[in-house]
């Protein structure tokens, strides 16, 4: 087969999309990956056929945060990135899918596969880390923390899906018109859908179609997976460190967070990873505290005994996988959802709010996290999602479904 494989987001929603695409290609398939082109480094690296599509996701990524974690404030910044890159996006894509027997679309490009595959008659396969299908079973990983009814289940995850369909519908059929299709008046129900995320950490919901899988992680193959010396050796010569890191989050006091976590920790060593905040100007870390250069996941994690995050279905998963207890500080989108999933499993301690940052919570939070109980939680999930291989099941089941 001949796929193509759209998606657009940060290292964190790319990659998933590179592990499967590298899996596709193991399985003897024709693979080509569009992509934000900053986070196309591993597909690079995992030589995955790919080509960047036009943006440039450290400012889309800014304007979106900037928003806040409200759905109608995320509108605004996906209203934004509509408008800019629809045409560009559809054009890329358009000539990308000939000669393709399907079309795989995730993350914030999902429309624009849509009207590809509809455009050259091909089928059309969602894909992702986030459950988007609706459900009774959950509420959309897009509404702000709750409580919420339950009757507001189901219908949340069509109110977001079109919440985000209305940003990319006047842009993107502005494009069409261009390319003299008629316009698309609603997004498409009934396309298979596979997921990289775990069931072990969130169970398929019984009310799911039958073509809608959760197939488990997409994930770094193991002969990927390494650490630089020095920090093997840093490793090797103390306890198992906390990690802090919050990856492509921006725009906090980053004095306040990095400081405040070292500061609860107490003379814990601590891996902190700036990400794309980077370091406070002229702060400096205690001797206890190491400047974690950037590495995979899935090859550092299990060295650690706490991992202090943001909640992204990547990193979410990497840790579970690990076995090892988390806190989570959610900003947007799937974040508190994550956050909320991973406290419930007792595998977390209480998500974590910058509105309530202050020492003694932060030590309560900890004390959770560290629990044996919840160590003991979290390496029992560790263990459960160690027996999933979810790009094989990916591949396995795209090919089953295709053959039909």
């Amino acid at each position: 087969m001949r796929l193509l494989l759209l998606t657009y987001g940060t290292e964190g929603d790319t990659r998933p999309q590179v592990m499967l695409a590298r899996g596709l290609i193991d399985a003897g398939h024709q693979v080509t990956l569009l992509g934000e082109g900053r986070s196309l480094a591993t597909a690079q690296a995992l030589a995955v056929p790919h080509a960047p599509l036009a943006g440039d996701i450290d400012n889309d990524v800014a304007a979106l945060v900037s928003q806040g974690s409200s759905l109608r404030a995320a509108s605004r910044g996906l209203a934004d990135m509509a408008q800019r890159h629809s045409a560009d996006w559809l054009a890329q894509a358009t000539a990308a899918a000939e000669g393709c027997t399907a079309v795989l679309a995730g993350g914030l490009a999902a429309f624009i596969g849509m009207a590809v595959a509809e455009q050259q008659a091909l089928p059309l396969i969602g894909t992702g880390t986030v459950p988007v299908t609706p459900t009774a079973a959950f509420p959309s990983t897009f509404l702000p923390p709750g409580p919420w009814p339950r009757w507001i289940n189901r219908p949340s995850h069509r109110l977001a899906m079109l919440q985000i369909w209305r940003q990319f519908r006047g842009p993107l059929n502005a494009a069409r018109r261009r390319q003299g299709r008629p316009p698309l008046r609603q997004p498409l129900h009934d396309a298979a859908f596979l997921y990289g995320f775990s069931p072990a950490l969130l169970p398929t919901p019984a009310d799911w179609p039958a073509n809608h899988r959760a197939c488990g992680q997409w994930r770094l193959p193991e002969a990927a997976q390494s650490l630089p010396a020095d920090l093997q050796q840093w490793l090797a010569q103390r306890p198992a460190p906390v990690f802090i890191g919050f990856g492509s989050m921006r725009g906090f006091d980053r004095q306040r967070v990095f400081g405040g976590l070292i500061d609860a920790l107490g003379p814990r060593p601590v891996l902190l990873a700036p990400g794309w905040a980077g370091l406070p100007a002229g702060w400096q870390p205690p001797a206890h505290v190491r400047i974690c250069p950037p590495v995979a996941h899935e090859a550092l994690f299990p060295h650690c005994a706490l991992l202090i995050h943001h909640g992204g279905s990547g990193t979410t998963h990497s840790a579970s996988r690990a076995g090892v207890p988390q806190l989570v500080l959610p900003w947007v989108a799937d974040q508190p959802f994550w956050a909320q999933r991973l406290f419930q499993r007792g595998v977390a301690g209480p998500p974590l709010s910058l509105k309530h940052f202050d020492r003694p919570t932060l030590q309560r939070a900890i004390a959770i996290a560290t629990d044996a109980a919840t160590v003991a939680r979290a390496q029992a999930l560790g263990q459960a999602m160690a027996a999933e291989d979810g790009v094989a099941t990916a591949v396995a089941t795209l090919e089953r479904w295709l053959a039909r």
